[in-house]
């Protein structure tokens, strides 16, 4: 963590945003019923804890999400940005490691080192529309990282029933406390070590319309978490 290439206000925002959203998180996390479902019926209930997998999930579900899998040492992509800066302080106090890197700074050694993680037999995971947009458009690191590891890469989202939306470019979801949770994980998707350009392409489609598909799919059903089709996940 270089905290002198921030200014001095900065270092004060980064502090106290760290710990009033890893607050919020540790406060409302708790309260959320959440319910977990899947585009392939999985072998065991835990399978969604299951390692190693390249999963990818749009910004905007950073709080709920950063709930759902805490303590479990999953790595994520974080930007060299201030709003990383900050992401990765709260998720790292959360259980999860922070590998630095984006799109447009840092890419090619982040990819390094999140294919690190993999090889150690554990998950990563890609913010795949962050740091800064276009909202909903899928980046294509996972696909590249997916054919350097042979690791099966799924998209998932999480639904929340009441949230208060914010004004930025994300459209970022905060839960309101007692509210119901939905996550959509989809198929798991393996590319081949020899594909082609054409095919990397073809993949990376496949990603967007996977994260399209269980975002639309979450959506449409999180008022349904209670019923006997989406029972509550024990805690």
């Amino acid at each position: 963590m270089q905290t002198s290439r921030f200014s001095l206000r900065q270092r004060f925002l980064l502090w106290l945003i760290t710990w009033t959203n890893y607050l919020a998180i540790i406060l409302i996390g708790p309260t959320l019923r959440f319910s977990i479902s899947w585009e392939e019926l999985p072998p065991s209930p835990d399978a969604i804890y299951e390692k190693p997998v390249i999963y990818s999930f749009w910004h905007r579900a950073v709080f709920s999400s950063a709930w759902m899998w805490r303590n479990l040492d999953i790595a994520v992509m974080v930007s060299r940005s201030f709003d990383g800066e900050y992401i990765a302080r709260i998720i790292e106090k959360l259980g999860f490691t922070a590998v630095r890197g984006s799109s447009s700074r840092g890419g090619a050694p982040a990819l390094l080192g999140m294919k690190s993680h993999l090889e150690k037999g554990e998950t990563v995971a890609f913010t795949i529309d962050g740091p800064r947009g276009p909202k909903y458009v899928a980046k294509p690191g996972p696909v590249v990282l997916a054919r350097a590891t042979s690791v099966p890469m799924a998209a998932f989202y999480v639904a929340i029933e009441r949230a208060w939306v914010l004004n930025t470019w994300d459209r970022f979801v905060i839960p309101r406390p007692f509210s119901k949770a939905l996550v959509r994980l989809g198929s798991k998707m393996y590319v081949p070590s020899d594909a082609d350009d054409a095919q990397m392409e073809a993949f990376h489609q496949q990603l967007q319309g996977a994260l399209e598909r269980v975002t639309s799919f979450a959506e449409a059903n999180v008022e349904r978490v209670g019923s006997a089709e989406f029972p509550i996940l024990e805690k």
